[in-house]
């Protein structure tokens, strides 16, 4: 709250003490922008946010200060209801990581309330299916160069803001026979990946896991970068974790793992880059270009932020650009089963 006051262009218009308060103050005040704590009494910020995203759809973010099992789980489910964002509380002016935290909560605040957000259904199952793509989503006539016949050998994915829900809904699509090991970048919060990776597995066939330096990669395994670590892979097949430097403010990096996919594996590479603020990945993705690899990008209409893939688009390296709902479709059209 005084983190958030103290910005002369951010207004504090209202506070809650729990849930039910929190939806009541959202329907009168009309906020650009929700923080939403996820323990409160009453009602907690995982039925909030569902509510609130339900009945009037509004920007939420998730502000926590706890890595505790139980609510790195709400806070993945609250994401799944339709969060934007998980950030770290600032704990007081005298912690070792006040400002930092301070400025990426105020910097995503910002940022976050220009989001348009649509509204989530209580029952996830009765929500209107995404429109299948059609002609205008590709960026070339006759969708991919049909002159690259290599069929992939890798999948490698990257997203930021938004993207645990595109993971989730991208994952839960591909059949358990599917032969490619997948990895994948997700800015999160840092202490949140562990938890990350077993949300994500419980709506996936796949096995998901946090990658381990020099383990093998195997088909229809799921690898996410592990916490403050780049994550790519070596010629001989297995992950190469590396605490060089952040590359443009990110540690995981997509860019990182997009390069290192490319030089592994050629024109064999598939990568895909979801929805996210920011640029990372595209230095990476012109490498996958370069190597003859294939790009796919999510669509405007369906990213929460269009700023990683729109980067890419603009550059002018990706082969097709596909609501959410048809990538899953798109890579296995690909990757035939065997």
């Amino acid at each position: 709250m005084q983190v958030l006051g103290g910005d002369p262009e951010i207004q504090v218009v209202g506070e809650a003490k729990d849930g039910l308060e929190a939806i009541q103050l959202t329907e009168s005040l009309k906020p650009d922008l929700v923080t939403m704590d996820i323990f409160m009494p009453n009602m907690d910020g995982l039925e909030a946010t569902k509510e609130i995203m339900f009945r009037f759809p509004t920007p939420i973010i998730l502000v926590t200060s706890s890595q505790r099992a139980r609510e790195v789980e709400s806070s993945l489910a609250s994401l799944g209801n339709g969060a934007l964002d998980i950030i770290e509380k600032p704990i007081g002016p005298f912690a070792p990581k006040f400002q930092d935290s301070s400025t990426r909560l105020i910097a995503t605040v910002k940022a976050m309330s220009k989001v348009k957000v649509i509204r989530h259904w209580r029952n996830p199952n009765a929500a209107p299916p995404l429109k299948p793509a059609d002609a205008r989503s590709s960026l070339k006539s006759g969708d991919f160069q049909t002159s690259r016949s290599v069929r992939p050998k890798i999948l490698a994915i990257a997203a930021s803001t938004g993207g645990p829900a595109a993971l989730q809904a991208l994952l839960s699509q591909l059949p358990q026979e599917f032969p490619l090991p997948v990895l994948i970048v997700q800015h999160i919060t840092q202490g949140f990946t562990e938890g990350l990776a077993s949300w994500l597995g419980t709506s996936s066939r796949l096995e998901v896991k946090v990658g381990k330096q020099g383990e093998a990669l195997m088909p229809g395994r799921v690898y996410v970068a592990p916490d403050n670590l780049h994550m790519g892979v070596t010629e001989l097949g297995s992950i190469s974790l590396s605490s060089i430097d952040a590359i443009r403010g990110f540690r995981p990096s997509g860019t990182f793992l997009f390069e290192s996919v490319a030089r592994a594996f050629g024109p064999a590479t598939l990568a895909v880059i979801l929805t996210g603020m920011g640029e990372d990945g595209l230095t990476g993705l012109h490498a996958v270009r370069r190597s003859g690899g294939r790009i796919i990008a999510q669509d405007q209409s369906t990213s929460v932020i269009f700023g990683m893939p729109g980067a890419a688009v603009a550059a002018g390296i990706v082969d097709v650009v596909l609501p959410l709902g048809d990538i899953a479709g798109k890579i296995i059209s690909l990757v035939p089963m065997t």
